[in-house]
């Protein structure tokens, strides 16, 4: 029983320390331009494709977010327009290296409550212990590293920096998670619109017909 009850109030003085090392999730406003979008396409392409892959993104959907054709062809080398952006880490190597096959991107915007937050927050979470190893305030245990290099940042002008660039690739998994957003919502106004001046006409159109009756 005394075993019992000493067990019980180290796991109550416990709760606030565990409770405490929660990540406040950062609030981060998702930049739709053409240019935050490439240049999040950029820093993944150069920094996470390594691992991660986005399965769901194909060259040709680059076009449609304002990358010039240019370009694209230089990404793709001799993979036809329609390939996807794969891992360059074969899912056996990655296995060995991590347990487990890192998690595709293309839907990863959404994945996580918080969406764009936690991703941002995850991002410029690393941090280095006392013994020098790297962690995570937010996914505390993480093998991934610290692709941003937010850990070495020596002042706040470089971690400044490293969360615009963090921001950008928030901004490019925004897209990527849905990539016919902005394409839907125009096509939205259109058809709002449409229905706007029909529903007017068949008023007119109404009023027309019952004066006759009158």
């Amino acid at each position: 029983m005394k075993k019992f009850l000493m067990t019980l109030a180290f796991s109550l003085t416990a709760l606030p320390a565990f409770a405490s090392s929660e990540a406040h999730l950062e609030k981060v406003q998702v930049d739709t331009s053409p240019a935050a979008l490439e240049r999040g396409m950029d820093i993944v392409t150069s920094n996470c494709t390594g691992c991660h892959a986005l399965k769901y993104i194909h060259y040709r959907d680059l076009l449609g977010m304002g990358v010039s054709k240019k370009k694209v062809d230089e990404m793709r080398g001799d993979k036809n327009m329609d390939a996807t952006l794969v891992s360059a880490m074969p899912d056996d190597a990655a296995m060995s290296a991590f347990g487990k096959v890192p998690p595709d991107l293309s839907l990863m915007f959404n994945a996580r409550e918080g969406r764009g937050n936690y991703t941002y927050t995850y991002l410029t979470a690393f941090y280095k212990k006392p013994d020098g190893s790297l962690d995570n305030h937010v996914f505390p245990g993480v093998k991934m590293p610290d692709a941003l290099g937010y850990s070495e940042a020596a002042d706040d002008k470089q971690r400044a920096d490293i969360k615009a660039q963090a921001k950008d690739v928030v901004s490019f998994l925004a897209w990527a998670a849905d990539p016919h957003e902005q394409e839907r919502l125009l096509f939205g106004k259109y058809i709002m619109g449409y229905l706007v001046l029909l529903t007017g006409m068949l008023y007119v159109l109404k009023k027309k017909i019952w004066a006759r009756l009158d």
